[in-house]
């Protein structure tokens, strides 16, 4: 029996996620949670085998929850379930540890696979996913101005186009208003842009939000 700990922090999603696994044979829920402290105390119990978490959670960042698994469990997979576009905001995530992006528009038909793929130590990516990486590797051309930002930078980049307030952005990752200030003018800097009207156009344009 696979053991699974879903991760959410809307409940009628983390219904969603129960209905879906309901019909599968050799996968039970084991754990939920609602935030990333939550998902590291799952991990910690001992009691699961794969981790579905969705990236944007209170709290705890998914990029900061990622490492923090993978350095005390780091044989425990985690598979990302987000909203986010995977093309820009995957290869991050991969990086930085998950073992696995699935959109959750794409949940209903792939998540069981998915979770058995990490279960028995494999990757899941889509095939569109795999392609960008493959030529990521490959290229030599010059990187995209948000790929030049810290993880640090670059979450607080997604919050900010995805219209949240700076005291917003503070209470979700544990920062002072100052900092989350101060993060926005190195964006604003590092990628060229004057307002958050321009950055938002720029993540609508590259994929890192949904149209």
């Amino acid at each position: 029996m696979i053991r699974v700990l879903i991760a959410d922090d809307h409940p009628i999603v983390r219904e969603g996620l129960r209905q879906v696994l309901a019909r599968t044979t050799g996968i039970t829920i084991a754990a939920e949670a609602s935030n990333g402290q939550e998902v590291l105390d799952g991990a910690a119990s001992g009691g699961v085998d794969v981790i579905v978490m969705d990236f944007s959670m209170p709290g705890k960042s998914g990029l900061d929850v990622i490492r923090q698994i993978r350095q005390d469990h780091p044989k425990l997979p985690v598979l990302i379930l987000s909203m986010h576009p995977e093309n820009e905001l995957a290869p991050r995530l991969l990086k930085a540890g998950a073992s696995g992006y699935l959109q959750k528009e794409s949940a209903t038909q792939n998540l069981e696979d998915a979770i058995r793929k990490l279960a028995v130590g494999g990757r899941y990516i889509s095939p569109s996913l795999a392609e960008k990486l493959a030529t990521d590797l490959s290229s030599t051309g010059t990187r995209k101005p948000h790929e030049e930002l810290s993880d640090r930078e670059f979450q607080v980049l997604l919050r900010i186009v995805s219209g949240r307030s700076a005291q917003e952005i503070a209470d979700e990752l544990s920062l002072s208003v100052k900092t989350v200030r101060t993060y926005r003018d190195r964006i604003m800097e590092k990628m060229s842009m004057k307002n958050d009207v321009e950055l938002t156009r720029y993540a609508l344009d590259n994929g890192l939000i949904p149209r």
